[in-house]
Parts: C-alpha cells; structure tokens; sequence
C-alpha cells in the first residue's frame, strides 16, 4: 500500500458488463483521492515497520491481483490471487486480512471526512435546484405553495420524528477500533486545514502515524460478547459526542429556514419535534440477557449521561451571561425566583451571589446548573422534580431577558438549552420494551398453573412480571415519558395485546397500580400484515386501550418488520404486503379516528427494509406518514448518521424533510394513483417472486444448504451482540433463524439474496419493458424497489459467489441462485433503462467500486478459511490447533468485508 491504493484506470472490462467497469480517475475526487493516497501510505510503513516488508510485498500482490482481476473479470486473474491465497501461511493469511480491514477503515473514515467537506461546502439555505426530501427549505417551500404559508407552519408545529436506538446488528468492529478511528479521523481533519504550518503538519502526521499503528496492533475480534450494558454505553458516546449537541443546531437550522437567516432575534418558530427512543438494555425478544435489573440500570446510565450533559450546558451558559443589571433588569418573576432558591439553598445561593455581583441571570442558571447536579445525585433537597421544573426555570430566564430586550441571549443559547431539555428530558431516550407474544401466554399458562403464586414460577415467568414493577419504578423516578411503550413481537391477535395488561395488573396487584402502558402490536410475518386491520379492529374494543386513547386524543402506534417478513416470503413480496398494510391501516386509523404512528422496524441492510430513509418516506401510501415518522435505527447505521455531527445534522434535516413532505397533496395524490394504476403489475410482482422464493428456500435440504454455503454457523461465534444468533438452535430449519444473520451470512457470500431474489424473475415474467418503464417513473414504490435492488446488486460477485456456492454440493441450488442474479441484474438495467448500475447514484457507485477488489482479496481468504472447514477430508486431518486458526481467519475475514461493504446486516 505505498501507491496509491486504487483501482487503476481502465476501459470497459473484455465481457462486456458495463457496471463491472473499475473505478476512473475522474469519478473520485481529488481531495477524496489524496486523503485516500495519503493514508494508505501511511498504513504502508506501518505495515512494513511491524511486519516487514515481505508483509507489505505479500498484500502488494494480492491487491495488485485482486484489481486485476476486478478489471478484466478475467477468471485466471481470480485464480492467480486465489492461488496465491492458498499459498499463505495461516499466519500470514491473518496478517494480510487484518491488513485490508485496517485499509477500509481508513478508507471509510476518508469518505466520511469528504462527505463532511461537501456538507460544509453547500449552500445551507439554497431552495433552488434542491430536491424537496433533501433539504427543509425546499420542503417548506414547496408545501406552502400546495397548501398555503399557515398550513404550512402548522404541519411544521406538528413535525415528529422519533428514532428508535437498537443494538443489533451491532457493529462487527470493537469499541476499542471504534475509538481508535475516531482519533484518526479528528487527525485527519486537521490534516486537511491549509492554515496548518510546516512544523504543525509534520507532528500530524507522526500522531496519525502512531494512530493507525494502534489501529494495526489492536485486536479486531471481540474476545467475550458485550452484555447489554456494553451495549448501553456504546450508544452513550454517541449521545456525548454528537447528538446532544447536534441536536439544537438542528432545531435553529429549520428556525433559520422559515424565518431565514438574517431574520433580527424572534422568538423561535421551530419547535422540539425529535424524540429518541431506544431498544437497547429493554429489548428482551429473544435475548436471556436483557433482565429487569438491566432495564433499570439502563435507565440509570441514560439518566447520568443526560443529566451532566444539562448540568454542564446550563453552568456554561450561566457563566457567559455576566449581564449588569443596569443594562438588563431582572423581571419580578426572575426576582422571585432567585428568593425562591435562596430558600432552597440559602449558602449556594450566596456563593453564587458572591460570584455573580449585580448579575441576576448568571446567578439564576448557576444555581439550577447545582440543582441539575443535585438532581444526578438523588439529592432530594435540592434536586430538581422533573424536567417540567427545570424548564419552568429556564423559561423565566428566557421571558426577563426578554422584557430587558437582550433578545439574542434569550433567543440564542438559552433557547438551546430549552430544546435540550424537551428533546431528552431527564432520561434521555425513552426505553421501550419489547417482548414476544408466546413468552406472553407462557407465563399466563404459568400463572394459572401455579398453586403457591407467584413464588413457584418459572424464571422466565418471573422476568415477564418484573418488567412491569421496574417499569412503574422508572416512571415514578424518571417522568412517564421514560418508560410507556411495550412492543409485542408477532402479534397475531387481540388476545396479545390483552395479554399485557393482564399481566402488568398481576404483577402490580391491581389495576390502579398499573404504569401507564401505550402497548404496540408489531406485525412481522405475511399472514400477520395481512390480518392487521382485523386485528386492530379488536384491540381499540379492550378497555385498557380504549381508556388510554381516551387520554391521548387518540393517539396509536402500529409497528411494522421488515426483517422477518422478508425472510418469508421475499424481498418482492414483503415490499409490496407492507405497502398495502401501510395503507389498509392508514385507511382504518381515518375511519376510527386514531391519529396514527407508524413505526418502521427498519434495518441498515437492504434485506432488512435498509436503504435511504429520506426515499421510503416519499413512497408510502398516502396518510401513513401525516408529519410522523419513526424507525429503527441499528447497529452500524447508529454510527454512520450520527458519528459526525455536520452528517447528524444533515441526516436529521432530511427526515424533517421528507416527513414534512409526505403530507402534501400532490405526493399522496400520487402514490395513491401509481398504487391504483399498476396494481395488476403489483399483483404479478408478488406472485412470481414469491413463487421463486419459495421454490429456493422451501428445496429439500435447503436450510443446511444455506449453512454450509455461507458463514452463517460462524457468525454465532463472531461477538457482535448481547443477542443470540437463533430462538433455537437446529440447522434443519430456518424459522427459528433470525433475520439479521440471515441476511449478514448472504451479504458475506458476496451474493446479497435476502435483497433481490426473485425480482428478475418476476420482472421477466411481465416482460413488457415499456410498462416497466413506466412504472418505474411514475410509481415511487417501485422505482425505490429497484434502485434498492440495483444497490444490493452492485455488492455482488457472480465470481466469488459461484465459489461459496461451490462448498454445498448441490449444482441445482447453486444454478438457482446464479442464474436469479443474472436474470435480476439484465431486468433491473431494463427497468431503469440505465447502462449500468447505480447510474443515477454517481456517490455510491463510487464508494462500492472503490472497495469492490480489496473485499475481493478478503473473500479469498474467508473462502480459503471455509473450503478447510467445510472440507470432511481436511476435517479428519487437521488438529484442534489448525481448526480454531481457520475459524479465527474466517472471523477476521467477516470482520474485514463488514467494514468493506459497511453493514452487517
């Protein structure tokens, strides 16, 4: 990695696939390419320091081959960097592997860091040319001329976004590696200021150096699972690194857009309309190690990390209003309060005085800055009741700079801090809890059988009623908002959702004693989506949900899977039946009057309902989305949108956005009509997929198929998550198989099933072009299908996915699956009428041709790896020794094209 590691320029590849072109000089940008040269040069002595230059010579040639081969997709060129694969040591396979890890993080963070020179580039306020789900300007703009400047402002007022934090797929790379590039990437930003002198640029570069020397020498596996509190404090550095900040920015960007930047000091117009949510440390599907004891412990830690975040936010803007009474009187209500906290707390308040003379503002918000603090402590005396108290404070503050005219003080940092307590309260992210409908009636069974109550139950059953106490607990410690939402996987009928509050009365003694439950039915499979509506019909009936609503303005959520849907019945299929569900439901939240949330449980890769956000929002049906979005936001997805603060806020701003945007009659009007007008085509779409999927994986000897063929055994080994691989634990099957391993052991084989099978024959099917054609510019669902399914496409290798297909030993599954993707691949290119893939998306074919050969050269070693553990004949030759450093070789391997396709599933 001395030169520059790119693909070289070169022309059309001798089969002809366009889309299997490399990567040209003039697609990557210069300062993208020289940080990317820059820093594989580095990685080069590295390299060549800690493992000699034969070490560097060796992954010279196997990048060399690999790019050769990416080029000419010649089969003997594969074949030469298979061989010379082959030839490794184990030893050295493992350094080489870690080695191209190490190149795509570095890769990874070079990108990032370019996404951010754009970001920082473009005109923030630019409407024309802007795309209305891009940018919260050109929304507004654009949806004041449909409805009008008021209404416009009000569906603004009305704005909610809602992001659900979960932990899985976590991130295949350690939280130490994590850290270790986020040094880097800071380094590199500094590298990248041209007012950085000749001294200061060279001591960059020996800190950057010595960084990525760490990242070499830091050990990339996991060696023990993270629990869930590992979990926990994961996503905590998140929220101290960016979000907590990037918060505010957003709120006083879509101020800036409705009132426009060089507006004099107003009171603000946009309001608090992000509410996190988080899984993590509350999801017990499936995970034994989610108790109730660590739910409560996950509260506590969310609560400290937001608590010091105000506490320190509230001190630093108190110190900076040294405002002299003189020029700016307190009001009388911030006179009172300022009595009433030296009632509180007669000697802090006099050392405050003391250090704030004549300066009633300052005085004030230190003071609440030591009852934050107070409040951290669980110092009753002086902590603060809830966040309502603390804004209360605040808001005083805010209206006596007012009435003393410093509008900007009141309008500017105060009014940040105010958005901060709104958006995170004092437990930051509420913590929903999600539990399957069987463990439900388990534990109902479990209670009626049971002759000496609650003590001779099961310890499953035990749990069940736990997390109703510690749910109560929260509430009364944290405020409602900290604990209401229980999620029940698979719900499949009313019965469920009555489940629960039978269940919370018995575990709190009474009905009175209950906590305040807003219960969330999610529907997953096929059968379950279409049964939705039944379903709901049901439930508004049973009084503990009719009652809440009652007190909601008749307010719902409906969550939606995308995961385990697709895995029954298709990619195809289950776009289409959550389409229809969306829309069935939305029709019947507007005959009953519900105002309606849909929650998407989306996933980061595209067989997990992946894909932009930004792009789903404008194609659902009309009246699912109404100004209110929520979804999952998982694992590496967490870190690509919100590790960066100019990104977080710009991911941010682009579901405000779209969201925004989804409520305008022209966007509706047309997704209603393109859904009426192709509905035939629809029709044939999931019956042809569906028939295809079905004819794969429902072959005899599929599932075990599906194992040796992939890495998906070793994927258990691999410790992403607290969560367990499987409900269950036999590979005759794949219903007790989870989704994110279903579709992470695809994506490894370089095949990407779980995001495309069964589209090119349905597209065939129809064979009309020109309909295709058609469809694909006026009806958005469809176009979204396909330029997803062209973007799973891009990822895949015909080459290496013949080799791991090659391990099952079953030419006829094997044939299936080859010739589905070629046949995919000619229709998806058909219905895009594009030349290759990815045409319109000029940034992401960039990013996959860029990686395309160097995941190459890892697959290679983790098909080396499988072949020996796949192989019987080696299996009875090869010791204990040799089988866990061919294991460890895989698993570095894995950990190496996570990091190169970026997602694991």
């Amino acid at each position: 990695m001395t030169n520059a590691p790119l693909p070289n320029p070169a022309t059309a590849s001798a089969n002809g696939d366009p889309e299997s072109r490399p990567l040209r000089s003039g697609d990557v940008p210069e300062a993208l390419r020289s940080d990317v040269r820059f820093l594989g040069e580095l990685l080069g002595r590295v390299l060549a320091e800690s493992g000699g230059q034969d070490l560097l010579d060796d992954v010279e040639k196997l990048r060399a081959l690999t790019i050769g081969a990416y080029e000419r997709k010649g089969e003997a060129s594969i074949e030469d960097a298979e061989a010379l694969v082959e030839g490794f040591t184990l030893e050295r396979a493992e350094q080489v592997a870690r080695a191209f890890t190490c190149y795509f993080h570095l890769v990874n963070l070079a990108e990032e860091r370019h996404r951010v020179r754009v970001l920082l580039a473009r005109d923030p306020g630019a409407i024309d040319g802007a795309r209305p789900a891009e940018s919260f300007a050109s929304a507004f703009a654009a949806l004041s001329v449909e409805v009008g400047d008021d209404e416009a402002r009000r569906r603004v007022a009305e704005l909610e976004f809602r992001p659900v934090l979960t932990a899985h797929p976590t991130e295949a790379r350690r939280r130490a590696v994590a850290y270790s590039i986020r040094r880097i990437s800071e380094l590199v930003a500094e590298h990248d200021d041209p007012r950085l002198g000749a001294l200061a640029r060279s001591e960059n570069e020996r800190e950057l150096l010595a960084e990525i020397d760490t990242l070499w020498r830091t050990q990339p596996l996991r060696a023990d699972r993270p629990t869930p509190l590992d979990e926990v404090r994961t996503a905590m550095n998140i929220f101290d690194q960016t979000v907590f900040q990037v918060i505010p920015r957003v709120y006083r960007l879509i101020d800036e857009r409705l009132a426009g930047a060089d507006a004099p000091p107003r009171p603000p117009q946009s309001r608090s309309f992000v509410r996190f949510g988080s899984w993590i440390g509350a999801d017990r599907d499936g995970n034994p190690f989610v108790t109730a004891k660590i739910t409560r412990k996950a509260a506590a830690i969310a609560s400290e990390h937001v608590l010091l975040g105000l506490e320190r936010a509230t001190d630093r803007i108190g110190r900076t209003l040294t405002l002299d009474a003189g020029d700016t009187p307190a009001s009388q209500e911030l006179a009172e309060l300022w009595r009433s906290q030296r009632g509180l707390a007669e000697d802090l308040a006099a050392d405050v005085a003391t250090r704030s003379p004549n300066e009633p503002h300052r005085r004030v918000l230190l003071v609440a800055a030591e009852r934050i603090a107070a409040t951290r402590r669980r110092d009753a005396d002086l902590a603060y009741e809830n966040p309502d108290a603390l804004l209360n404070d605040l808001r005083i503050v805010q209206r006596s700079l007012e009435q003393a005219g410093d509008l900007r003080n009141a309008y500017g940092e105060v009014q940040h801090l105010i958005w901060q307590v709104e958006t995170f309260g004092f437990h930051l992210a509420e913590l929903e809890v999600r539990q399957h409908s069987k463990v439900h009636r388990q534990t109902l069974q479990a209670i009626a059988a049971s002759t000496h109550g609650d003590d001779d139950l099961d310890e499953m059953s035990t749990e069940v009623l736990d997390v109703f106490r510690v749910i109560a607990q929260l509430q009364s410690r944290y405020g409602v908002d900290a604990a209401r939402r229980y999620i029940i996987s698979f719900t499949q009928s009313a019965e469920d959702i009555a489940n629960v509050y039978r269940l919370a009365e018995h575990a709190l003694g009474s009905a009175d004693a209950v906590p305040v439950l807003d219960v969330i039915p999610l529907f997953e499979t096929f059968d379950d989506l279409n049964a939705s509506t039944d379903i709901l019909d049901e439930m508004i009936t049973i009084p503990e949900v009719a009652a809440r609503l009652a007190k909601t303005d008749r307010r719902l959520e409906v969550m939606l899977g995308y995961s385990d849907s697709s895995k029954d019945v298709g990619p195809v299929s289950a776009t289409l039946a959550l389409y229809d569900a969306q829309a069935r439901i939305a029709q019947w939240a507007e005959r009953n009057d519900i105002v309606l949330t849909l929650f998407h449980g989306r996933g980061g890769a595209l067989g997990r309902g992946g894909g932009p956000a930004n792009e789903a929002v404008l194609a659902q049906p009309p009246g699912s989305v109404d100004g209110r979005f929520k979804l999952t936001e998982q694992g590496e997805v967490i870190f690509a949108q919100y590790g960066d603060p100019v990104i977080a806020v710009r991911h941010l701003e682009q579901i405000a956005a779209a969201t925004l945007m989804a409520s305008a009659p022209s966007i509706g009007e047309r997704n209603a009509t393109a859904a009426t007008e192709f509905a035939d085509l629809a029709a044939r779409l999931d019956r042809v997929s569906r028939e295809r999927f079905f004819e794969l994986v429902r072959a005899d000897g599929f599932a075990p198929w599906f194992g040796r063929v992939t890495p998906q055994e070793e994927i258990g080994l691999l410790a992403l998550g607290s969560r367990p691989a499987r409900r269950g634990l036999s590979l005759e099957s794949l219903e007790d198989l989870r989704a994110i391993p279903w579709v992470f052991a695809w994506t490894q084989a370089r095949i990407n099933l779980t995001g495309w099978f069964g589209l090119g024959s349905a597209l065939a099917a129809v064979g009309d072009e020109k309909l295709l054609q058609d469809a694909y510019k006026r009806w958005p669902l469809f176009r979204t299908m396909i330029e997803n399914v062209e973007m799973s496409l891009a990822k895949t290798d015909d080459r290496l996915a013949r080799r791991y297909l090659g391990l099952g030993d079953r030419d006829d599954l094997a044939d299936l699956v080859i010739d589905e993707m070629a046949l995919t691949r000619e229709w998806a290119l058909k219905t895009s009428g594009a030349s290759e893939l990815l045409a319109g998306k000029p940034v992401l074919r960039r990013a996959v041709r860029l990686r395309s050969p160097y995941v190459d050269a890892l697959s290679l070693l983790q098909l080396r790896a499988l072949r020996a553990l796949r192989s019987d004949a080696d299996a009875s030759t090869i010791d204990q020794t040799q089988q866990d450093e061919l294991r460890r070789l895989l698993l570095l391997s894995v950990n190496g094209v996570a990091a190169g396709l970026q997602n694991t599933g």
